[in-house]
């Protein structure tokens, strides 16, 4: 037998780490590989051999892993380019020091890419001897092909809830007032949309409508005409007519060339403000909250995120298996369910799943009973979580520890 790698690139979520003691615990379960490594910072890391031991992890550890947020591998926004041969041939001398037969790679539209491209160098090249997996992650729920994307149903569980605890809050109050809630969402609104499961949502901006300032001051007037109130929910990529971004601040990109946005909650406060539609506007960024408030994970998001890991290191003891991206489809029937397919991991790669337009009501007065439908059993159950001294436990990243 070979070995195999596993690594973890991109913005992380609260059960990518399911995904990795997936994969770990399906070798400990069914020995494909004599030794399972981590890379540590994605590819970035495998460049230079940051590689760890994880073949005989605890049951202990792999349970808390399940509950860790962030990416306890650490992660990269390095871009693997097509016409920097010298990173691929560097990549294949190190996984051919390792013995390394097969190489998982969990990640969102741009780790896709990475696992298309190195399978098809692979090919390229006649190397018969590597492979490469691709496992997906994303809060953004905006990969193509599957159903959804582990980690967004845990955010959306987050968001949904915070949005719930803070209309409350702000309605204790008799006076005036707009509560704006800015979550992430560069390309895609799903997480904003997942507010509305709430049911205490006024109003919703998502970036796949264009942003009309009129409509959407003309609707704040009404819902402070009836109730004295408006909670309003901002996606962070939501653009004018001629593609500028309503976020008051931009910075330039995040290394994949994709803007970094933040200020969109802002933007809407200026503007409220600045027309008198109301007197009083409140902002709440989510920012980085979002993705790891592991406390709140949903629990059929820890589980799909777990068997996921499990589902494609199973797939991995086919020699033909490379090139490939696990993915997650649901099964028609009344109670929720769902299977592992795979699919080319060129298929997911830099393309991007817009939240349906059909689902979006007119307005910015909410969405669908469609939409609430397919995000409310992502959103279910709750792991149990361990504590120590009333704290979360968590396993200390790997990149952390001493050698």
């Amino acid at each position: 037998m070979a070995n195999c790698l596993v690594a973890q690139s991109g913005g992380p979520t609260s059960v990518i780490n399911a995904t990795l003691a997936g994969v770990v615990k399906g070798n400990q379960l069914n020995q494909v590989y004599d030794i399972v490594y981590g890379g540590l910072h994605g590819v970035e890391g495998i460049l230079q051999e940051m590689l760890v031991d994880l073949t005989h992890m605890s049951e202990e550890e792999n349970y808390v892993l399940r509950q860790t947020p962030a990416s306890a591998l650490g992660s990269c926004r390095y871009k693997l380019k097509r016409s920097n041969v010298a990173d691929f041939e560097r990549i294949f001398e190190v996984l051919d020091k390792y013995d390394i037969e097969t190489m998982f790679y969990i990640g969102g539209n741009d780790s896709m890419d990475t696992v298309a491209a190195l399978s098809e160098y692979a090919e390229a090249k006649g190397i018969k001897n590597h492979r490469f997996v691709g496992c997906p992650k994303t809060v953004d729920n905006d990969l193509m092909v599957t159903d959804h994307c582990p980690g967004y149903g845990s955010a959306a569980k987050f968001i949904a809830n915070t949005a719930l605890q803070t209309w409350l809050d702000v309605n204790v109050y008799t006076r005036e007032e707009v509560f704006v809630l800015e979550t992430m969402g560069r390309d895609a609104g799903w997480l904003a949309a997942s507010a509305c499961l709430s049911g205490i949502v006024d109003l919703v901006v998502l970036p796949e409508e264009v942003f009309d300032k009129e409509v959407f001051l003309n609707e704040v007037r009404k819902s402070i005409k009836e109730k004295n109130k408006c909670y309003v929910v901002v996606s962070e990529g939501v653009r004018y007519a001629d593609g500028t971004y309503l976020a008051a601040g931009e910075a330039k990109n995040d290394g994949f060339g994709h803007a970094v946005l933040g200020g969109a909650g802002n933007a809407v406060k200026n503007l409220i403000l600045d027309s008198g539609a109301a007197n009083r506007v409140k902002v709440q960024d989510l920012s980085t909250a979002q993705r790891c408030h592991a406390t709140d994970q949903s629990f059929t998001d820890v589980e799909e995120s777990f068997k996921l890991g499990l589902s494609a290191h199973m797939r991995s003891a086919d020699k033909a298996f490379t090139g490939m991206m696990v993915g997650v489809k649901r099964v028609e029937g009344e109670v929720y369910n769902v299977e592992y397919f795979a699919t080319k991991a060129s298929n997911v790669a830099n393309h991007v799943k817009s939240f349906p337009v059909e689902w979006m009501l007119p307005n910015y007065r909410g969405v669908a009973q469609a939409a609430l439908d397919y995000m409310r059993p992502l959103i279910e159950g709750s792991p149990v979580i361990r504590y120590k001294n009333g704290v979360q436990q968590f396993v200390v990243p790997y990149y952390m520890r001493k050698k």
